[in-house]
């Protein structure tokens, strides 16, 4: 008999990861209305690294990391021309299941958004909604997911309490723990920092360093000094257009564009 532990894998892993490449994004449009937020984007994106992407606010960064898991789906008008693949899978094709898409795919937002219920409920919410019910299967989830986000030694004596209680940095690791608990293949993760002090920021940066031998990251930030502590390669942004996009040291060094040298710079942005 199969070990009911594989259910959430077995009926929504779509995704095979058979090449280097974990994400291919090629001539990609977007546009909100008339307005277009994305201009010809193409890019391939490692397995087992960190991508971050860099760039001014109304860039297109945030844009472009919500097209990977179809966030934009939830915003009136928007439209997309082009194609984007995951694990040689076409995510926008008509038969995507978008419940294994945002399983696959999970998402760390800016600022923590625990829900209002129990640290162990927070963990154990994706792998109830896909069909684990028994309490012995979830406590180990909890318990795996907490310990892979680096936060299992400060809450496994607070698992029954309101995970709003919890810190900035504890709250954010939780959320990183959530989205771990549905076995992503690749982390999302836009601006997961920014409302951080410097110690919870550390950490973070730590467990995106253990994370990414595991999974895909990749990171929208405004902190080049976080690109370049963390990330394998670095895409710059600017007007909607990818400028830019190259190992980080490279990037950060000798780069090819004098739009990245300037933003890099601080001569403008």
């Amino acid at each position: 008999m199969k070990d009911k532990k594989q259910t959430v894998k077995d009926n929504l892993d779509i995704f095979d990861f058979t090449s280097d490449i974990a994400v291919n994004i090629k001539s990609l449009n977007l546009y909100y209305g008339n307005f277009q937020a994305l201009k010809e984007v193409s890019m391939e994106l490692k397995k087992n690294e960190i991508t971050a992407m860099i760039g001014p606010s109304g860039c297109g960064k945030s844009t472009l990391l919500k097209t990977l898991n179809r966030m934009n789906d939830l915003v009136d008008g928007c439209r997309i021309e082009g194609s984007i693949t995951i694990g040689e899978k076409d995510i926008y094709a008509k038969d995507i299941d978008l419940s294994a898409l945002r399983k696959n795919v999970g998402m760390v937002f800016q600022k923590p958004n625990p829900f209002p219920m129990s640290v162990y409920d927070n963990v154990a919410f994706a792998p109830r909604t896909f069909g684990i019910r028994k309490k012995a299967e979830l406590d180990e989830i909890v318990e795996t997911s907490l310990k892979r986000a680096s936060i299992w030694d400060e809450l496994k004596d607070r698992l029954n309490k309101s995970a709003l209680g919890l810190s900035g940095g504890q709250q954010q690791r939780l959320c990183i723990a959530r989205s771990l608990a549905a076995q992503p293949k690749i982390l999302l993760m836009d601006e997961p920092t920014s409302a951080l002090d410097p110690i919870s920021t550390g950490k973070i940066e730590e467990l995106m360093s253990e994370l990414v031998k595991d999974l895909t990251i990749v990171i929208v930030t405004h902190n080049m000094q976080q690109a370049t502590r963390i990330a394998d390669r670095t895409a710059f942004f600017y007007l909607g257009e990818l400028v830019e996009f190259a190992d980080t040291q490279t990037l950060f060094t000798c780069p090819a564009d004098k739009r990245t040298e300037n933003y890099i710079t601080g001569r403008f942005g």
